[in-house]
């Protein structure tokens, strides 16, 4: 158990955001482990490929591998307060090229020597006593984002959004500290504290501070804690309602296009708009209009306006897909 001590005016600061960087490295670890996320399915051929990039290349070397959990910090800078979303990702390149050399070094060197099990290569560490490293990881991300991210975070940002509009009206109805213990399973409120379920045990008194909370959408199912910045807290949880589909069983087409872009073609077979959707498979509304706009793009799904909605249904070449991984099944 690791707990979080805090006091009213860290309650009072207390502030819900995205964090691009946050998602941009979730992706990048499933890219370079060839994965694909339990719900967003393959991050895609464009995010591979990315991974040659020598300076994308750097950000993967200082991945968790072979089972560690340790990620440097200085990677996903806590987002600014009062940055517009839109700039979010910019502010956050800009924060990992201006880390501190001593904080790199505390980092690169010294956590990972303690969280890791395997040494950190030789070029990384030249660079980073170099001190060049900052500037090229900050252009790391930036090239990753724009290749493999940018132009679905209006999809996944819209996750967000509505996680933290959830979250809004639960303060506003019960206070902090209620919103705070409806998180996550792992994640607790015991009137001074914010507790959260970890195999290890530790406490930080972070009275006085501010307490980010970030929705994960690319970071899902995972609680995160991070503190080994001066001064900052931020801690990810799941986003509200992604992966939660009621039990269906989309079956060998779900190898293909994932499980939840499985669940929506079988229920395309009439045309449904994203609210119907939303609510016959327990996805998010955001869910599943990022899935719908993958299948459009792929010709698996048209869409047509019907006055005030947009309604979807599976394309001849979707049919054709599902009858042939079901006669495979047979």
């Amino acid at each position: 158990m690791f707990t979080l001590r805090v006091d009213p005016e860290t309650v009072s600061r207390t502030r819900w955001s995205p964090s691009p960087a946050s998602e941009s490295m979730a992706w990048l670890k499933l890219a370079a482990a060839s994965g694909r996320h339990p719900v967003f399915g393959d991050p895609g051929a464009l995010a591979r490929a990315s991974l040659a990039h020598r300076d994308v290349a750097l950000l993967v070397d200082l991945l968790p591998q072979n089972g560690d959990t340790y990620l440097p910090d200085l990677l996903t800078p806590q987002p600014g307060a009062g940055t517009r979303r839109n700039d979010l990702i910019e502010e956050q390149i800009a924060r990992i090229e201006a880390t501190t050399q001593e904080d790199l070094e505390s980092q690169v060197f010294t956590w990972t020597q303690v969280h890791w099990s395997r040494p950190l290569s030789t070029g990384t560490r030249r660079l980073a006593e170099s001190g060049r490293l900052q500037r090229r990881l900050a252009n790391g991300l930036a090239q990753f984002w724009r290749v493999a991210l940018s132009d679905s975070w209006s999809e996944l940002g819209s996750i967000v959004d509505q996680d933290i509009s959830h979250r809004a009206k639960s303060v506003i109805g019960h206070g902090v500290g209620r919103a705070l213990g409806e998180l996550h399973p792992d994640i607790g409120w015991v009137g001074d504290a914010v507790t959260l379920a970890k195999p290890w045990d530790g406490e930080l008194d972070i009275a006085g501070r501010e307490l980010v909370l970030v929705p994960g959408v690319l970071t899902w199912p995972d609680v995160i804690v991070q503190v080994d910045v001066p001064g900052e807290v931020v801690v990810y949880y799941p986003a509200h309602r992604i992966g939660t589909g009621r039990g269906h069983k989309p079956g060998a087409i779900a190898q293909v296009v994932g499980s939840a872009r499985a669940a929506l073609l079988e229920d395309l077979e009439t045309a449904r708009s994203t609210a119907e959707l939303a609510g016959r498979t327990g996805y998010s509304a955001g869910t599943v209009s990022y899935h719908l706009s993958a299948l459009h793009r792929a010709g698996l799904v048209s869409k047509v306006r019907d006055k005030r909605y947009v309604l979807y249904q599976r394309t001849p070449q979707a049919v054709v897909l599902l009858e042939d991984t079901r006669d495979q099944r047979q």
